[in-house]
């Protein structure tokens, strides 16, 4: 299976105001740049991860939303979503990336990147948007696009294949992470089998919820 990257996205020093918050920026506003952009082990060059509490680091180093998911929210909200307006640094087409399986493994450019996970919305999405009930909708809607691991630093840009090289057969998709993290929690279960895949910060957390499920 073989996607495109249609922008690269980095934030660089724009970052948003969160007045009375702490940390008191972020990194969400992302905006499209030019030429080739070097991934390194946890980020994309120029990027800015502000809270790596709930964002960046090894599990978390690259995001990725799917230009399909993005029509769909400009019809949505009757407005234009420009590569970077979801916080993600690529911009794909031709892959589903509600379907993409934990574990699989893009070849990008020269980088190796590996799905970890979906992406959670929080307040400072609907505060970039300004639709207070974004997150409601956002996690309705289910759409969340993917979190990647780098597993070979490389270059990348705007343009490049993504060459799907490795998909586990265990079925665990960013899909049904995302509905068991938010909507249908029972569901954790089902994710054991990915548990090895999902960021290192968040891997002891979810082994206990899922040992409780089971009891």
């Amino acid at each position: 299976m073989t996607g495109r990257v249609e922008a690269v996205c980095v934030s660089g020093d724009d970052l948003l105001p969160l007045p009375g918050k702490r940390p008191a920026t972020s990194g969400i506003r992302k905006r499209p740049v030019p030429g080739r952009v070097a991934v390194l082990a946890e980020t994309l060059d120029g990027d800015r991860q502000v809270n790596r509490k709930h964002h960046g680091g090894e599990g978390q180093a690259v995001y990725a939303y799917a230009q399909d998911d993005a029509d769909w929210w400009a019809a949505e909200l009757d407005r234009e979503l420009p590569p970077g307006s979801f916080g993600e640094n690529l911009r794909t087409t031709g892959l589903d990336l509600t379907g993409a399986v934990l574990g699989e493994r893009w070849a990008v450019g020269t980088a190796l990147l590996e799905v970890t996970g979906p992406r959670i919305p929080c307040a400072n999405f609907a505060r970039y948007w300004d639709v207070p009930d974004l997150v409601k909708r956002f996690t309705a809607h289910g759409a969340s696009g993917a979190y990647l691991r780098v597993l070979q630093a490389g270059e990348l840009g705007a343009g490049d294949a993504v060459e799907v090289v490795h998909r586990p057969d265990h079925g665990v998709t960013a899909g049904l992470f995302f509905r068991a993290l938010t909507t249908q929690r029972s569901k954790l279960v089902e994710i054991e089998p990915a548990l090895d895949v999902v960021p290192h910060k968040d891997r002891e957390k979810l082994a206990r919820r899922i040992a409780a499920l089971v009891g």
